[in-house]
């Protein structure tokens, strides 16, 4: 039974400028909203249907929505129509208020964490809460760390950068594949790349997860222009310091894009902010840390933590 059979749902297209992004629904209306935002060239669906579900369950109205270029929302070509991480912020509040929705909590994950931070300093009267997970603080070039990792060679910083040699597998399976399965196989491989050693991987899982995406789309081609998104400028990760937002930052143990310390980096950066590392999460949302991840953020929408 899919999630749509087991909850009410409704499906929402949202519009900002000439940018139309789709949107999902569950639960009811009358709940709280828990706004979560995919990582980079992921649609709304990279939050596993157990995920969401379970938050439901918990009393949450939870959303989750394609970002521009991915999924069901407006695709074009990134030199006909650039953009900047800055109005991908401004996409989440267009999804918030075409569900009619003043205040949520907001979950960002990689890139949405990024954007989940933009959110807490240009529109933080949107926000009940935020939790940030695998993600790293404004104020890091994650660009240059990864620039340098493809070219494998140290990056100069006090924190650590991504893995040198995830980053190679990853520009090795850059390329899609020309059928279904082989992409389903291609997409996969990156997973398990990504979620490191530690966390148990689903394979059959995360391939029925991917085949779900690539029937949403319509293409076998994956999103890949978010890496060419205008980056939030860095001296932005000063402001940090001024956000009053309750604050979860989420630190994967095994994460080899945004390793330890970066977690806690971000959370000395934001008042108040509580730090969790989960040893064995990587960059990926395995079933196997689901029930975990569950519990940490409802306990911090419902402000225990």
């Amino acid at each position: 039974m899919s999630i749509e059979e087991s909850l009410p749902s409704e499906k929402i297209l949202a519009r900002h400028g000439s940018v139309e992004l789709w949107s999902e629904r569950f639960g009811s209306s009358a709940h709280e909203a828990i706004l979560l935002i995919a990582g980079a060239n992921a649609p709304g669906s990279m939050w596993p249907d157990a995920l969401v579900a379970t938050l439901v369950n918990n009393g949450f109205r939870v959303i989750r929505f394609d970002h521009r270029d991915t999924g069901r929302s407006t695709s074009r070509a990134f030199a006909d129509a650039p953009y900047g991480i800055a109005d991908m912020a401004r996409d989440a509040i267009a999804v918030l208020d075409a569900h009619k929705v003043a205040k949520a909590h907001i979950v960002g994950l990689s890139m949405g964490g990024t954007i989940g931070q933009v959110l807490a300093l240009d529109y933080s009267e949107r926000l009940a809460s935020l939790s940030l997970m695998l993600t790293a603080a404004l104020d890091v070039d994650f660009a240059s760390a990864y620039a340098a990792a493809m070219q494998g060679v140290d990056h100069q910083s006090a924190l650590p950068g991504p893995s040198k040699e995830v980053v190679q597998v990853l520009m090795q399976n850059h390329s899609p594949a020309t059928t279904l399965e082989a992409e389903v196989e291609r997409r996969v491989s990156v997973w398990r790349t990504l979620n490191g050693e530690h966390a148990d991987f689903d394979a059959e899982d995360f391939a029925a997860r991917e085949r779900a995406a690539i029937e949403h789309a319509g293409t076998l081609a994956p999103p890949t222009n978010h890496a060419l998104a205008r980056p939030v400028p860095l001296s932005r990760g000063r402001e940090l310091s001024r956000v009053k937002t309750p604050t979860l930052v989420i630190q994967g143990g095994q994460d080899p894009l945004n390793p330890p310390p970066h977690g806690r980096h971000l959370a000395e950066l934001i008042p108040n902010a509580k730090l969790v590392e989960v040893f064995e999460l990587g960059h990926a949302l395995p079933s196997s840390v689901i029930t975990k991840l569950c519990h940490l953020l409802i306990a911090h929408c419902q402000g225990e933590y």
